[in-house]
Protein backbone atom coordinates (compact mmCIF):
# COMPACT_ATOMS: atom_id res chain seq x y z
CA UNK A 1 0.00 0.00 0.00
CA UNK A 2 3.09 2.44 0.50
CA UNK A 3 4.22 2.11 -2.43
CA UNK A 4 1.04 2.28 -4.35
CA UNK A 5 0.99 5.87 -2.42
CA UNK A 6 4.00 7.17 -3.34
CA UNK A 7 3.71 6.64 -7.23
CA UNK A 8 0.04 8.60 -6.71
CA UNK A 9 1.74 10.98 -5.18
CA UNK A 10 4.46 10.77 -7.96
CA UNK A 11 1.88 11.25 -10.98
CA UNK A 12 -0.61 14.12 -9.43
CA UNK A 13 3.16 15.83 -8.54
CA UNK A 14 3.95 15.80 -12.09
CA UNK A 15 0.49 17.07 -13.12
CA UNK A 16 0.61 19.89 -10.32
CA UNK A 17 3.17 21.42 -10.15
CA UNK A 18 5.05 19.28 -7.33
CA UNK A 19 9.89 25.08 6.80
CA UNK A 20 9.57 41.04 27.26
CA UNK A 21 6.52 42.15 25.74
CA UNK A 22 3.13 41.38 24.11
CA UNK A 23 3.76 43.89 21.30
CA UNK A 24 6.54 44.54 18.71
CA UNK A 25 7.98 47.53 20.93
CA UNK A 26 10.23 49.04 18.36
CA UNK A 27 9.76 46.66 15.50
CA UNK A 28 8.36 48.11 12.59
CA UNK A 29 4.36 47.72 12.04
CA UNK A 30 3.16 45.86 9.08
CA UNK A 31 1.82 48.16 5.93
CA UNK A 32 1.20 45.62 2.97
CA UNK A 33 2.67 47.39 -0.33
CA UNK A 34 0.27 48.15 -2.54
CA UNK A 35 1.54 45.66 -5.19
CA UNK A 36 0.21 42.81 -2.44
CA UNK A 37 -2.15 41.61 -1.98
CA UNK A 38 -2.04 38.96 0.95
CA UNK A 39 -2.29 40.74 3.96
CA UNK A 40 -0.27 38.24 5.68
CA UNK A 41 2.34 38.52 2.82
CA UNK A 42 3.80 41.57 2.58
CA UNK A 43 7.07 43.19 2.89
CA UNK A 44 8.04 45.62 6.43
CA UNK A 45 7.09 49.15 5.56
CA UNK A 46 9.41 51.96 4.98
CA UNK A 47 11.80 49.73 2.75
CA UNK A 48 13.56 51.72 -0.10
CA UNK A 49 11.73 50.90 -3.75
CA UNK A 50 14.94 49.24 -5.17
CA UNK A 51 14.52 46.80 -2.17
CA UNK A 52 10.11 46.47 -2.50
CA UNK A 53 11.46 45.75 -6.41
CA UNK A 54 13.87 43.18 -5.31
CA UNK A 55 10.31 41.68 -2.79
CA UNK A 56 8.26 41.80 -5.71
CA UNK A 57 10.86 39.62 -8.01
CA UNK A 58 11.66 37.15 -5.40
CA UNK A 59 7.51 36.67 -4.45
CA UNK A 60 7.40 35.78 -8.29
CA UNK A 61 10.44 33.60 -8.12
CA UNK A 62 9.27 31.67 -4.91
CA UNK A 63 5.86 31.02 -6.56
CA UNK A 64 6.90 29.75 -9.64
CA UNK A 65 7.24 25.81 -10.57
CA UNK A 66 9.99 24.38 -12.25
CA UNK A 67 10.51 22.21 -14.97
CA UNK A 68 13.02 19.28 -15.94
CA UNK A 69 14.12 22.48 -18.48
CA UNK A 70 15.01 23.99 -15.56
CA UNK A 71 17.28 21.94 -14.14
CA UNK A 72 14.00 20.04 -11.70
CA UNK A 73 15.45 16.54 -10.61
CA UNK A 74 16.16 13.95 -11.79
CA UNK A 75 14.31 13.17 -8.10
CA UNK A 76 12.36 15.91 -5.91
CA UNK A 77 9.56 16.37 -3.41
CA UNK A 78 8.34 19.70 -4.41
CA UNK A 79 8.83 21.64 -7.91
CA UNK A 80 8.41 25.30 -6.07
CA UNK A 81 9.11 26.94 -3.07
CA UNK A 82 5.68 27.59 -2.40
CA UNK A 83 4.41 24.66 -2.77
CA UNK A 84 5.60 24.08 0.80
CA UNK A 85 5.34 27.88 1.99
CA UNK A 86 2.34 28.76 0.18
CA UNK A 87 2.15 32.56 0.41
CA UNK A 88 4.51 32.24 2.77
CA UNK A 89 3.00 30.72 5.58
CA UNK A 90 2.22 26.73 6.38
CA UNK A 91 2.20 23.93 4.54
CA UNK A 92 0.72 22.49 2.83
CA UNK A 93 3.85 20.29 0.98
CA UNK A 94 5.85 18.46 3.57
CA UNK A 95 9.10 16.23 3.71
CA UNK A 96 9.01 12.85 4.88
CA UNK A 97 11.88 11.72 7.11
CA UNK A 98 12.75 8.12 7.54
CA UNK A 99 15.76 6.49 10.38
CA UNK A 100 16.54 3.32 11.42
CA UNK A 101 16.14 3.07 15.11
CA UNK A 102 16.04 0.74 18.20
CA UNK A 103 13.86 -1.38 19.41
CA UNK A 104 12.34 1.18 21.55
CA UNK A 105 11.22 3.04 18.20
CA UNK A 106 12.65 6.42 18.96
CA UNK A 107 16.24 5.76 19.63
CA UNK A 108 18.29 6.44 16.60
CA UNK A 109 20.48 2.99 15.72
CA UNK A 110 24.32 3.22 15.57
CA UNK A 111 24.16 1.83 11.78
CA UNK A 112 21.88 3.31 9.21
CA UNK A 113 23.52 1.72 6.65
CA UNK A 114 20.00 0.97 5.49
CA UNK A 115 18.97 4.06 4.44
CA UNK A 116 21.85 4.19 1.60
CA UNK A 117 20.77 7.17 -0.44
CA UNK A 118 19.72 9.04 2.94
CA UNK A 119 17.23 9.67 5.41
CA UNK A 120 14.67 12.04 3.01
CA UNK A 121 12.17 10.53 0.99
CA UNK A 122 12.02 11.64 -2.63
CA UNK A 123 9.45 10.01 -4.49
CA UNK A 124 9.19 12.21 -7.67
CA UNK A 125 11.39 12.21 -10.64
CA UNK A 126 11.54 14.21 -13.82
CA UNK A 127 11.13 11.61 -17.24
CA UNK A 128 14.42 11.69 -19.45
CA UNK A 129 11.89 10.61 -22.32
CA UNK A 130 11.60 6.89 -23.88
CA UNK A 131 15.11 6.26 -25.29
CA UNK A 132 16.35 6.86 -21.31
CA UNK A 133 14.95 4.66 -18.49
CA UNK A 134 13.51 6.98 -15.85
CA UNK A 135 15.06 7.60 -12.31
CA UNK A 136 14.44 5.06 -9.51
CA UNK A 137 12.61 7.47 -6.57
CA UNK A 138 14.16 7.28 -3.11
CA UNK A 139 11.24 5.33 -1.51
CA UNK A 140 11.17 4.27 2.37
CA UNK A 141 12.82 0.51 2.69
CA UNK A 142 10.24 -2.59 2.08
CA UNK A 143 10.44 -3.98 5.55
CA UNK A 144 9.98 -1.12 7.94
CA UNK A 145 10.19 -3.24 11.05
CA UNK A 146 13.42 -1.01 12.15
CA UNK A 147 12.59 2.38 10.26
CA UNK A 148 10.53 5.10 12.32
CA UNK A 149 8.86 7.29 9.34
CA UNK A 150 8.02 10.92 10.31
CA UNK A 151 6.56 14.07 8.92
CA UNK A 152 8.03 17.32 8.62
CA UNK A 153 5.46 20.13 7.15
CA UNK A 154 6.99 23.49 5.20
CA UNK A 155 6.81 25.65 8.21
CA UNK A 156 5.97 29.77 7.47
CA UNK A 157 8.71 31.45 6.47
CA UNK A 158 6.91 35.29 7.31
CA UNK A 159 9.44 37.02 9.71
CA UNK A 160 12.04 35.16 8.95
CA UNK A 161 14.04 38.00 8.18
CA UNK A 162 14.32 39.11 11.56
CA UNK A 163 15.01 35.57 12.95
CA UNK A 164 18.49 36.02 10.94
CA UNK A 165 18.61 39.66 12.31
CA UNK A 166 18.44 38.41 16.00
CA UNK A 167 22.38 38.51 17.59
CA UNK A 168 24.22 35.30 17.85
CA UNK A 169 24.76 36.83 21.50
CA UNK A 170 21.08 37.19 22.09
CA UNK A 171 20.57 33.62 21.22
CA UNK A 172 23.51 32.62 23.59
CA UNK A 173 22.13 34.83 26.41
CA UNK A 174 18.74 33.18 26.45
CA UNK A 175 20.48 29.46 26.82
CA UNK A 176 23.10 30.76 29.62
CA UNK A 177 19.98 31.60 31.63
CA UNK A 178 18.21 28.81 31.14
CA UNK A 179 21.06 26.95 32.25
CA UNK A 180 20.83 28.62 35.46
CA UNK A 181 16.80 27.43 36.06
CA UNK A 182 16.49 24.94 39.18
CA UNK A 183 13.67 23.41 36.48
CA UNK A 184 13.83 20.71 33.64
CA UNK A 185 13.68 24.12 31.09
CA UNK A 186 17.49 24.02 29.83
CA UNK A 187 17.52 24.83 26.16
CA UNK A 188 20.78 24.15 23.72
CA UNK A 189 22.24 26.37 20.56
CA UNK A 190 22.40 24.02 18.05
CA UNK A 191 26.06 25.13 16.60
CA UNK A 192 26.48 23.55 13.08
CA UNK A 193 28.41 23.12 10.01
CA UNK A 194 27.84 25.44 7.45
CA UNK A 195 26.62 23.93 4.50
CA UNK A 196 26.92 26.23 1.56
CA UNK A 197 29.66 27.07 -0.78
CA UNK A 198 30.65 31.25 -0.10
CA UNK A 199 27.88 33.51 -1.15
CA UNK A 200 29.13 36.70 -3.73
CA UNK A 201 26.45 38.61 -1.65
CA UNK A 202 28.86 38.97 1.62
CA UNK A 203 26.43 41.86 3.01
CA UNK A 204 24.67 39.37 4.89
CA UNK A 205 27.29 37.36 6.06
CA UNK A 206 30.35 36.05 4.97
CA UNK A 207 30.54 32.43 6.19
CA UNK A 208 32.79 29.54 4.65
CA UNK A 209 31.38 26.02 3.87
CA UNK A 210 32.12 23.76 7.43
CA UNK A 211 32.13 27.28 8.94
CA UNK A 212 30.51 26.19 12.78
CA UNK A 213 27.91 28.74 13.40
CA UNK A 214 24.57 28.80 15.26
CA UNK A 215 21.34 27.48 13.39
CA UNK A 216 18.21 28.86 13.40
CA UNK A 217 15.86 27.86 10.64
CA UNK A 218 13.99 24.51 9.94
CA UNK A 219 12.34 22.69 12.99
CA UNK A 220 15.75 21.47 14.27
CA UNK A 221 18.01 24.73 14.05
CA UNK A 222 19.84 22.94 11.22
CA UNK A 223 20.33 26.19 8.82
CA UNK A 224 21.82 28.93 9.89
CA UNK A 225 20.83 32.12 7.00
CA UNK A 226 17.96 32.54 4.83
CA UNK A 227 20.40 32.18 1.66
CA UNK A 228 21.11 28.83 2.84
CA UNK A 229 17.74 27.86 3.54
CA UNK A 230 16.95 28.57 0.26
CA UNK A 231 20.24 26.72 -1.56
CA UNK A 232 19.36 23.68 0.63
CA UNK A 233 15.61 23.52 -0.27
CA UNK A 234 16.41 24.24 -3.90
CA UNK A 235 19.07 21.25 -3.79
CA UNK A 236 17.61 18.54 -1.38
CA UNK A 237 13.63 19.40 -2.02
CA UNK A 238 13.64 19.80 -6.24
CA UNK A 239 17.31 18.98 -7.07
CA UNK A 240 17.72 22.41 -8.25
CA UNK A 241 21.73 22.65 -8.38
CA UNK A 242 23.50 26.67 -7.68
CA UNK A 243 26.69 28.13 -6.90
CA UNK A 244 25.74 28.01 -3.31
CA UNK A 245 24.73 23.87 -3.70
CA UNK A 246 26.56 22.46 -6.69
CA UNK A 247 25.81 19.20 -6.73
CA UNK A 248 22.68 16.79 -7.23
CA UNK A 249 22.06 14.78 -4.04
CA UNK A 250 23.14 10.64 -4.30
CA UNK A 251 20.42 8.58 -5.87
CA UNK A 252 20.13 4.73 -6.83
CA UNK A 253 20.81 5.54 -10.69
CA UNK A 254 24.52 7.28 -9.69
CA UNK A 255 23.06 10.68 -11.80
CA UNK A 256 25.36 13.33 -11.58
CA UNK A 257 23.25 16.07 -13.50
CA UNK A 258 19.49 16.41 -14.66
CA UNK A 259 17.61 17.88 -17.75
CA UNK A 260 20.29 21.52 -17.59
CA UNK A 261 23.53 20.80 -17.92
CA UNK A 262 25.79 22.08 -15.17
CA UNK A 263 24.38 24.93 -12.28
CA UNK A 264 20.52 25.19 -12.99
CA UNK A 265 20.37 28.82 -11.24
CA UNK A 266 22.90 31.47 -10.54
CA UNK A 267 23.72 33.19 -7.27
CA UNK A 268 20.82 35.84 -8.17
CA UNK A 269 17.76 33.61 -8.29
CA UNK A 270 18.79 32.56 -4.72
CA UNK A 271 19.35 36.00 -3.08
CA UNK A 272 15.79 37.42 -4.46
CA UNK A 273 13.88 34.78 -3.31
CA UNK A 274 16.35 34.96 0.24
CA UNK A 275 15.49 38.91 0.30
CA UNK A 276 11.53 37.92 -0.58
CA UNK A 277 11.60 35.51 2.81
CA UNK A 278 13.95 38.49 4.93
CA UNK A 279 11.62 41.15 3.85
CA UNK A 280 8.25 39.44 4.83
CA UNK A 281 6.91 40.89 7.86
CA UNK A 282 5.59 39.95 11.46
CA UNK A 283 1.64 40.91 10.71
CA UNK A 284 0.21 42.96 12.79
CA UNK A 285 -1.50 41.12 15.94
CA UNK A 286 -3.70 42.43 18.56
CA UNK A 287 -2.79 40.46 21.94
CA UNK A 288 -4.44 41.29 25.04
CA UNK A 289 -2.29 41.84 28.15
CA UNK A 290 -4.61 39.29 30.15
CA UNK A 291 -3.40 36.86 27.56
CA UNK A 292 0.33 37.62 28.07
CA UNK A 293 0.59 37.47 31.78
CA UNK A 294 -0.87 34.41 31.85
CA UNK A 295 1.18 33.47 28.80
CA UNK A 296 4.48 34.80 31.05
CA UNK A 297 3.12 32.40 34.40
CA UNK A 298 2.45 29.17 32.85
CA UNK A 299 6.13 29.34 31.67
CA UNK A 300 5.59 29.54 28.13
CA UNK A 301 7.58 32.67 27.37
CA UNK A 302 10.58 30.56 29.13
CA UNK A 303 11.06 28.92 25.52
CA UNK A 304 8.65 30.78 23.41
CA UNK A 305 10.80 34.73 24.57
CA UNK A 306 8.75 37.20 23.12
CA UNK A 307 11.48 39.00 21.55
CA UNK A 308 15.04 39.01 20.64
CA UNK A 309 17.12 41.53 20.05
CA UNK A 310 18.97 42.07 16.69
CA UNK A 311 22.21 43.35 15.62
CA UNK A 312 22.77 46.77 15.53
CA UNK A 313 24.48 46.07 12.01
CA UNK A 314 22.22 43.97 10.31
CA UNK A 315 22.19 45.16 6.70
CA UNK A 316 18.10 45.66 5.93
CA UNK A 317 17.69 49.09 8.64
CA UNK A 318 14.03 48.29 9.40
CA UNK A 319 15.09 45.26 11.51
CA UNK A 320 17.91 46.16 12.70
CA UNK A 321 18.67 46.74 16.66
CA UNK A 322 14.99 46.25 17.08
CA UNK A 323 13.19 43.75 19.89
CA UNK A 324 12.05 41.10 17.07
CA UNK A 325 8.51 39.77 18.25
CA UNK A 326 9.21 36.37 17.22
CA UNK A 327 8.55 34.47 19.95
CA UNK A 328 10.95 32.03 20.50
CA UNK A 329 14.43 31.25 22.19
CA UNK A 330 16.28 29.74 18.50
CA UNK A 331 17.19 26.65 21.10
CA UNK A 332 16.52 23.18 21.14
CA UNK A 333 14.86 21.70 23.93
CA UNK A 334 14.12 18.12 24.89
CA UNK A 335 10.30 16.90 24.03
CA UNK A 336 9.94 13.73 24.71
CA UNK A 337 9.36 10.16 22.94
CA UNK A 338 5.96 10.96 21.87
CA UNK A 339 7.60 13.89 19.79
CA UNK A 340 11.06 11.88 19.09
CA UNK A 341 11.86 11.36 15.20
CA UNK A 342 14.33 9.20 15.30
CA UNK A 343 16.56 11.10 13.62
CA UNK A 344 20.45 10.73 14.59
CA UNK A 345 22.77 13.49 15.34
CA UNK A 346 24.49 14.44 12.93
CA UNK A 347 26.45 17.59 11.27
CA UNK A 348 25.40 16.16 7.88
CA UNK A 349 21.80 16.26 9.14
CA UNK A 350 20.10 18.33 12.10
CA UNK A 351 23.86 19.42 13.16
CA UNK A 352 23.69 18.71 17.45
CA UNK A 353 19.54 17.97 17.54
CA UNK A 354 19.08 14.42 18.20
CA UNK A 355 15.56 12.68 18.07
CA UNK A 356 14.07 13.99 21.12
CA UNK A 357 14.91 17.83 20.79
CA UNK A 358 13.44 20.37 18.45
CA UNK A 359 13.80 23.97 18.12
CA UNK A 360 11.01 26.26 19.71
CA UNK A 361 8.95 27.14 17.20
CA UNK A 362 8.42 31.16 16.73
CA UNK A 363 5.20 31.79 17.20
CA UNK A 364 4.39 33.99 13.82
CA UNK A 365 1.40 33.92 11.69
CA UNK A 366 -0.08 31.08 13.98
CA UNK A 367 -3.65 32.37 12.96
CA UNK A 368 -3.35 31.33 9.70
CA UNK A 369 -2.31 28.26 10.40
CA UNK A 370 -4.69 25.38 10.34
CA UNK A 371 -2.70 22.18 11.87
CA UNK A 372 0.40 22.28 14.66
CA UNK A 373 3.48 20.83 15.41
CA UNK A 374 6.28 20.12 12.96
CA UNK A 375 3.96 17.17 11.44
CA UNK A 376 0.72 18.86 11.65
CA UNK A 377 -0.66 16.04 13.87
CA UNK A 378 -2.42 18.87 16.51
CA UNK A 379 -5.30 20.57 15.10
CA UNK A 380 -5.73 22.73 17.35
CA UNK A 381 -3.69 24.81 19.53
CA UNK A 382 -4.76 23.18 22.84
CA UNK A 383 -4.05 20.05 21.39
CA UNK A 384 -0.54 21.31 20.50
CA UNK A 385 0.32 22.56 24.07
CA UNK A 386 -0.95 19.48 26.01
CA UNK A 387 1.11 17.19 23.30
CA UNK A 388 4.40 19.27 24.71
CA UNK A 389 3.90 16.52 27.62
CA UNK A 390 5.43 13.63 27.31
CA UNK A 391 8.20 11.43 28.83
CA UNK A 392 11.67 13.21 29.43
CA UNK A 393 9.75 16.43 27.86
CA UNK A 394 11.10 19.55 29.41
CA UNK A 395 7.65 21.33 29.43
CA UNK A 396 5.75 18.98 31.82
CA UNK A 397 6.40 21.46 34.41
CA UNK A 398 4.37 24.03 32.13
CA UNK A 399 1.88 21.23 31.22
CA UNK A 400 0.97 21.50 34.74
CA UNK A 401 0.54 25.11 35.23
CA UNK A 402 -1.66 25.11 31.92
CA UNK A 403 -4.01 22.43 33.25
CA UNK A 404 -4.00 24.18 36.66
CA UNK A 405 -6.05 27.24 34.71
CA UNK A 406 -9.47 28.00 35.85
CA UNK A 407 -11.76 27.60 32.57
CA UNK A 408 -11.58 31.25 31.90
CA UNK A 409 -7.98 31.47 32.18
CA UNK A 410 -7.46 28.95 29.37
CA UNK A 411 -9.77 30.29 27.19
CA UNK A 412 -7.84 33.69 27.82
CA UNK A 413 -4.35 32.16 26.92
CA UNK A 414 -5.22 30.61 24.23
CA UNK A 415 -6.84 33.15 22.34
CA UNK A 416 -4.08 35.36 23.11
CA UNK A 417 -1.47 32.13 21.01
CA UNK A 418 -4.28 31.78 18.66
CA UNK A 419 -4.31 35.99 17.73
CA UNK A 420 -0.14 35.34 17.39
Amino acid sequence: MRMNRYWVVALLGGTLGCSSSDTQDDAPPFKPASSTVDLFDGPVSGISSELEADFNDGDLLFGTPLRGGDGLGPLYTRSACDSCHAEGVRGPGLVEKMSVVEADGVTPALDQSLLAFGHTVHPLFVSRGAALPDPTPILPPSDLSRVKMSSRIGPPVIGRGYMEAIADSEIERVAAEQAERQDEIHGQVNRVAYGSEPNIDTSFHDYQKGQTVIGRFGVKARIATLDDFTADAFQGDMGITSPLRPTEFANPDGLTDDGKPGLDVDYRSINLRATYIRLLAIPDRELSEQGAELFAATECATCHVPALRTRADYPIAQLADIDAAVYSDLLLHRMGNELADGMPARMDLDGEADSFEWRTAPLIGLRFNRTFLHDGRAKSIEEAVLLHRGEGSQANGAIDLFEALSTDERASLLEFVEAL
